[in-house]
């Protein structure tokens, strides 16, 4: 464990706050970007919102970045002319001719197979309740899917269904501290400069002594650690204190 970079670390996330991790989600975060269009698209808040659960429950182990699979997710069901009824039906064919995401797709398709009850069921009005308790929504996630709730991919959906409800509602709710950061490789890696600790404890630990939810952290942290020429230049362009995240990411 390196003390002294720890304290740094701390440091500069107590100087950025939960408003830079805001500004970083709305203007930086391409998978924000992605997800605006989308609702602006597709004009129906509850499929938009049940779409997006859909896709995150799906998203590892992918063929591209997480950026691109999230902008091919966008413009294919921006363009798309949903005239099925069954919508798991419409995702499943989506992710069987996807390019960014092509491995254990049986796995994944069984899946979707497993959440579909619960999301057949939700209406508007749930989702507003679920994005006010969004511990609740994660809870009932991974008891559907029969998993661990720290696991990567549900706390990832509550950050997706938490980015969608704000774009969909025009409301800003921030992240229970207590649901875990997704532990993706980039996470990985970056925790490995700090210490040898499991990423999930380490940041669990670091968010209460900065005041800084694990799911904010990892929207200061995740985007500009994929190295994308396009969200350096928007960093620069929309964040105040862009010079403070590139700091942290280079400590």
């Amino acid at each position: 464990m390196n003390s002294e970079k720890i304290e740094k670390l701390k440091s500069i996330l107590k100087e950025l706050g939960i408003n830079t991790a805001r500004e970083l989600e709305e203007n930086v975060d391409l998978q924000y970007l992605y997800l605006k269009n989308l609702q602006k698209n597709l004009k129906d808040d509850e499929l938009f919102i049940k779409l997006v659960i859909l896709n995150a429950l799906v998203s590892y182990q992918l063929s591209s970045t997480g950026e691109l699979w999230w902008k091919e997710f966008s413009n294919y069901w921006s363009d798309k002319e949903i005239k099925d009824d069954d919508i798991f039906k419409e995702y499943k064919d989506f992710l069987l001719n996807c390019k960014s995401n092509r491995r254990l797709l049986n796995i994944k398709i069984k899946r979707i197979d497993k959440i579909k009850p619960f999301l057949e069921n939700l209406n508007i009005e749930d989702i507003k309740e679920y994005y006010k308790n969004m511990n609740i929504f994660r809870n009932h996630i991974a008891n559907q899917l029969k998993t661990k709730k720290e696991s990567k991919t549900v706390v990832f959906t509550v950050k997706m269904f938490g980015y969608a409800s704000r774009i969909s509602f025009n409301n800003f709710i921030p992240y229970p501290m207590e649901i875990e950061i997704p532990k993706d490789s980039r996470i990985e890696k970056y925790t490995k400069k700090f210490t040898n600790e499991d990423p999930i404890k380490f940041w669990k630990k670091i968010g209460k002594e900065t005041n800084i939810p694990p799911l904010h952290i990892d929207s200061i942290l995740w985007p500009v650690l994929g190295k994308s020429y396009e969200v350096r230049e928007r960093l620069k362009k929309y964040c105040k204190k862009s010079d403070l995240i590139f700091k942290l990411v280079d400590l």
